[in-house]
């Protein structure tokens, strides 16, 4: 059976779950995928929709539902469970208390019940669950995709995977959704965003109690858009009617209640620990988190996770300004993006590097402008955004390979389809990754034709294996490792 790709992060069912909020009662998850309801609805962009998305970079239509994953022969997928954070809903903008709402669902395609309930909600633990219990519903049950039968499964361990890829066949497959968390907001923190509200008992309950789940999940991105009491954040918002208010906690360090539940998911008694992703972490919080694991857990080799980030070009946090490598302009030098000391870091604790698929991410201003093209011609397309993704594999196997490292196997894709972002244009939904992959061979040949011999010996492999790595063997070595 052919293998797709593997997603190290993305979001099923944030917009299906949202539009749930619709219809009568909600949250439910509709085995018809005909509805918006269910995580099986098939809603690729049409023309029009491509064209909002190119002059607006909105993203209305669906990325990653289970059909989309099912056309696309995934068999392992990464999901993202994220309680909606409040603070996008400012109580007006312009004076119009209707104008946050109409920005948060353009942006994220949910429903305007949905966001009525994120304003009256008071937990995101509950909503936490609640998404959760969405994908429980359907799991295991079939779905015919183009004459095949599908199921997805939630998963505990590579075993489970394992099983499910040697069961599956030709007419009866199962996809296997390895469930992670966006946000540690989830276990009831940051809910006031000018006053700190948690709990210290409740939040390291709510933790134990995620840790007891059915299926646990594999990892958790610390921090997230907003201050959670728990960690500081990297600016990642740039709407300039919602920016300011990520202000508080911003670049701020880990607290005295983050060391307390980072030391929670990393307890690894009866093999419940959950990894760390740190993507989202400020500077300073990355900092102390590789502190910890360099003292506190230096025995453990505890795995560095970025679920979905991408390279700045930049040589390290303390040396922001400077760059070692004609490439860096090519990038978008913010601080939520890797520096390359970072890169070595990851590679060295046998970590994993999710590229995220979001074009105000992965390129700088100019490289966006020199990816585009005037005339409708998609091989033209795929061939110039194909070089967005190749800069950054390349840039990350140069500095990897300065360091004596293997230089292939850290990069993965974390595409955050589904989430917040602006697809590279022409790679709008999970079908299209198979589209690109040979445009990423073709660069990657004329790469090795000039540069081959200045590699380390182990790092001259084939162009289709370094292609092969990064859509799929390294997430799944990473996976057959941590996963258990």
């Amino acid at each position: 059976m052919s293998k797709s790709y593997i997603d190290l992060h993305c979001h099923p069912a944030l917009k299906p779950f949202g539009k749930s909020f619709k219809y009568q009662p909600p949250k439910q998850n509709n085995l018809d995928s005909g509805r918006k309801n269910s995580i099986w609805h098939y809603s690729p962009p049409n023309y029009l929709e491509k064209h909002v998305n190119l002059l607006l970079t909105l993203t209305k239509f669906t990325q990653t539902d289970l059909t989309a994953l099912a056309k696309t022969n995934c068999n392992i997928v990464v999901i993202s469970l994220y309680p909606f954070e409040k603070h996008f809903l400012k109580d007006k903008m312009l004076g119009f208390k209707f104008i946050p709402d109409l920005l948060v669902n353009l942006a994220a395609g949910v429903s305007q019940k949905r966001i009525d309930n994120l304003r009256n909600h008071s937990s995101y633990f509950q909503d936490l669950n609640d998404e959760y219990n969405y994908y429980m519903q359907l799991n295991n049950m079939a779905q015919i995709v183009d004459d095949i039968t599908f199921t997805y499964r939630l998963v505990s361990n590579y075993s489970e995977i394992q099983t499910n890829i040697e069961t599956s066949t030709d007419k009866r497959r199962i996809i296997s959704l390895v469930p992670t968390i966006e946000g540690a907001h989830a276990f009831e923190t940051g809910m006031d965003k000018d006053k700190d509200t948690a709990d210290e008992a409740t939040v390291l309950q709510h933790i134990e109690m995620v840790k007891n789940w059915e299926h646990k999940p594999f990892f958790i991105t610390l921090a997230h858009h907003f201050y959670n009491e728990i960690c500081g954040h990297a600016r990642s918002i740039s709407i300039g009617l919602i920016k300011k208010e990520q202000n508080r906690g911003l670049n701020t360090d880990v607290t005295e209640l983050g060391f307390k539940v980072i030391d929670k998911l990393l307890d690894n008694s009866e093999n419940k620990r959950i990894l760390i992703d740190v993507k989202h972490m400020s500077t300073a919080s990355r900092k102390t988190y590789y502190n910890l694991l360099k003292t506190k857990y230096a025995s453990e080799n505890i795995p560095i996770i970025v679920s979905h980030g991408a390279v700045n070009g930049k040589r390290s946090i303390e040396e922001w300004n400077n760059s070692d490598s004609d490439l860096s302009d090519n990038f978008s030098d913010i601080d939520i993006n890797l520096y390359d000391s970072e890169l070595v870091r990851i590679a060295k604790s046998k970590g994993i590097f999710g590229l995220q698929l979001d074009e105000r991410r992965v390129g700088s201003k100019k490289a966006i402008r020199s990816s585009r093209t005037y005339w409708p011609s998609k091989k033209r397309r795929y061939r110039n955004k194909s070089q967005l993704i190749w800069n950054q594999l390349q840039h990350m196997a140069e500095i990897l390979d300065k360091h004596n490292l293997f230089c292939w196997e850290t990069m993965a894709i974390g595409s955050d389809f589904d989430g917040i972002v602006n697809p590279i244009k022409g790679l709008w939904t999970a079908e299209n990754i198979e589209d690109i992959k040979p445009y990423l061979i073709e660069k990657a040949k004329n790469y090795l034709q000039s540069n081959a011999s200045k590699l380390q010996p182990q790092n001259q492999i084939s162009a289709t294996e370094i292609i092969d790595r990064l859509l799929f063997i390294n997430a799944d070595e990473f996976l057959k490792r941590n996963f258990i």
